[in-house]
């Protein structure tokens, strides 16, 4: 009851802070993003990454916009448990706005992949890959999954490593808060 108490009282604080345009950094280390930790404000490598068919793709491709970046890995158990959450994630407020980008990093073979993807039930994300781990370890990701949160600016603003529920009413503030004029 009281640890209730408390995230509800964090998530309404966050609230009339994202009216604002801040970030309640602490709100959402005492409720059910503990493992989030802010960073300094540095910007993200613009190290292309490919999907399925080859295209190329890049971090500056999403300026403008918040991006929740996720790294991840089909022999990757957390990333199997938190793959629904981000699609949920972006099925609710994916817009101009935000943008969850998922990217397979490593050796995932396409097979694997789609079977992943299928068993997790995953629609709204599209497949990008960082087979050499190029971007992921200029990003300094040493195992996953990690989640960078990019501002507008294409700048990193926090990181979570391991697993989260990102269709959480926490992880729905934060990016109501991030993306708030």
């Amino acid at each position: 009851m009281l640890r209730s108490l408390v995230l509800y009282t964090a998530l309404l604080i966050g609230a009339n802070s994202a009216l604002a345009g801040e970030i309640d950094w602490q709100a959402f280390k005492d409720g059910a993003l503990a493992k989030l930790s802010q960073t300094e404000p540095a910007p993200a490598p613009e190290t292309e990454f490919t999907d399925p068919e080859g295209g190329t793709h890049s971090l500056k491709d999403y300026r403008g916009k918040v991006v929740l970046l996720n790294f991840w890995a089909t022999w990757c158990a957390p990333c199997r448990e938190e793959m629904p959450s981000l699609d949920a994630l972006q099925a609710e407020l994916g817009s101009e706005e935000f943008q969850v980008v998922a990217i397979a990093a490593g050796h995932n073979p396409p097979p694997a992949i789609k079977k992943f993807l299928t068993e997790a039930k995953v629609e709204n994300l599209p497949v990008l890959l960082d087979p050499r781990q190029t971007l992921a370890r200029e990003m300094g990701v040493m195992g996953m999954p990690v989640t960078v949160l990019i501002d507008r600016e294409g700048r990193e603003i926090a990181r979570l490593i391991g697993g989260a529920d990102w269709s959480s009413d926490a992880a729905k503030a934060l990016i109501r808060q991030a993306t708030a004029p």
